[in-house]
């Protein structure tokens, strides 16, 4: 098959996709969403289902959500996804799930918890005490992440400080992917991409670091076993095949983190070629052979199997700041921000370091909050607007700086999410910050679509995946660059002051 005859990523009815179809399901911060995909990994029309959901926020850093609202979500989906589809027709279902995420779960397979996710910041005071007493740059080094309260570690001091009848009682640690596999197809199993991002996995041997896991008094018995993406699971219940005759036979693909599947989505699957994310939190990652060597302090690399790892850095913050400007301090109109974000900067811009829920790379200050600077009394929406987004486009440049570093061989940034399409002219701040171009991927449910090739690839690795629409480069213009040098440098100086203390 030439590239010429391979299809673009555009839905197509089932009458007219090819086999083998594959039901992905991705659980994000906002919502629960479920599609079929053909061979090409493109998704089905009207086989796309949606349930929303929040998460339960409270000054305190409580940032959580029912687990069981998310299974039963996760079991609605799959019903209308599958309405109409033949008795085993969908040859995989495969998910992929917000990273770090915990849920305690008892010998009867019932949650005890709500599931505390990435941006649950409460175990602050738990992370000092780890701090205090590991070697971070050995654990850093190990692990690939640093001690921060999105990961297990501190998390679970937390819990035995303050609530160790819970912590006693709990049988398994599981992610929510893992959890709702449990309850809906019996399964038991973790991706090696989501214990890598629950900051517990040594990403040199590929087993749970037993020196961490002693640290925080907790044994690797607790765990579910860690598989590999290409290792998917067909021993299920069989409630699946009675609630859901379409996935009889299916083969069930471990929940990885939503950072793993939207590098596969927007095809960022080689060294030379990296994802940014931009949605309620975002990212910029890279996927490399094996593991780096030796890891820049403000980046993590996680393994998503045996043979290769993601590398990167994360921020709680994008899309989260957005709807807290548009419902507090700053309401505009989407017309009025896309003016402003395409304008040159202007001198005088508040500057922002945009940390509502803690800071994870590059200082990993797990309990920084939003700081502003420069608010004078002629600052307005427009002006707090602007400080926020170049604040975030700071955050991205000091991840991709580091970047760098680890792999220059950097061709091209791909960037996605929410926030891309929602404000596009946000890209053209990102970029100038950068000092790189950034190319806006047009495809809808990037994670979704980068789940569902991870299964295809395993099914069928010879057949091709449809390609990308080409968009335009958003490039940055060198009239700009001192402005940004200097945003960078008064940036860096505000954080000193306030946030690294």
């Amino acid at each position: 098959m030439t590239d010429q005859q391979i299809p673009t990523t555009e839905s197509i009815p089932l009458a007219s996709a090819p086999a083998p179809y594959v039901l992905a399901i991705d659980i994000g911060s906002g919502s629960t969403r479920g599609c079929l995909y053909d061979a090409y990994a493109r998704p089905i029309k009207k086989h796309l289902v949606k349930a929303d959901h929040a998460f339960t926020e409270a000054a305190d850093g409580t940032a959580e959500v029912d687990a069981d609202q998310i299974v039963r979500e996760v079991g609605e989906v799959i019903d209308g996804a599958l309405k109409g589809v033949e008795p085993g027709l969908v040859k995989a279902v495969v998910m992929d799930t917000f990273a770090s995420s915990l849920v305690c779960v008892d010998d009867a397979g019932a949650a005890l918890t709500p599931c505390f996710t990435y941006a649950d910041s409460r175990s602050w005071q738990q992370l000092a005490k780890l701090r205090s007493l590991l070697d971070e740059d050995a654990v850093h080094q190990r692990i690939g992440a640093r001690l921060h309260t999105s990961y297990h570690p501190p998390r679970m001091l937390w819990l035995q400080d303050e609530f160790p009848e819970v912590f006693e009682k709990t049988s398994l640690f599981l992610s929510l992917g893992e959890y709702a596999y449990a309850k809906l197809a019996g399964i038991s199993g973790a991706a090696t991409s989501t214990m890598a991002w629950a900051g517990i996995l040594n990403r040199h041997t590929c087993e749970l670091d037993d020196e961490l896991l002693a640290a925080v008094g907790v044994d690797r018995s607790r765990f579910a076993p860690i598989i590999d993406p290409s290792e998917p699971i067909t021993d299920v219940s069989p409630d699946v095949a009675r609630r859901w005759p379409a996935l009889e036979g299916a083969a069930w693909f471990p929940a990885v983190p939503d950072g793993y599947a939207s590098n596969l989505g927007v095809g960022a699957d080689t060294p030379t070629t990296s994802a940014m994310s931009a949605a309620t939190s975002g990212a910029i990652r890279v996927i490399v052979d094996d593991t780096p060597e030796v890891l820049p302090s403000g980046l993590w690399a996680y393994r998503v199997s045996r043979t290769q790892s993601i590398v990167g850095g994360a921020l709680n913050d994008v899309g989260r700041v957005t709807l807290w400007l548009q419902s507090t301090l700053a309401p505009l109109s989407y017309e009025q921000i896309d003016e402003l974000l395409r304008a040159a900067p202007v001198e005088g811009t508040p500057l922002m370091l945009p940390f509502l829920t803690g800071e994870r790379a590059t200082g990993w200050a797990g309990d920084a909050r939003a700081v502003a600077s420069g608010v004078s009394s002629s600052s307005g929406p427009r002006e707090l607007w602007r400080g926020a987004v170049e604040g975030i486009a700071v955050s991205y440049a000091r991840v991709f700086e580091q970047l760098l570093q680890v792999n220059p061989d950097i061709q091209r940034v791909i960037a996605s999410g929410g926030v891309t399409s929602a404000y596009p002219a946000f890209m053209d701040v990102i970029a100038q910050a950068l000092g790189f171009p950034v190319q806006v991927v047009n495809v809808k449910r990037v994670t979704m679509r980068g789940a569902a090739a991870l299964a295809l690839q395993v099914l069928r690795p010879e057949h091709p995946l449809a390609t990308l629409p080409q968009t335009g480069l958003t490039q940055p213009d060198p009239a700009q660059r001192p402005y940004y040098d200097d945003l960078r440098r008064r940036f860096d100086d505000l954080y000193d002051a306030v946030i690294a203390h």
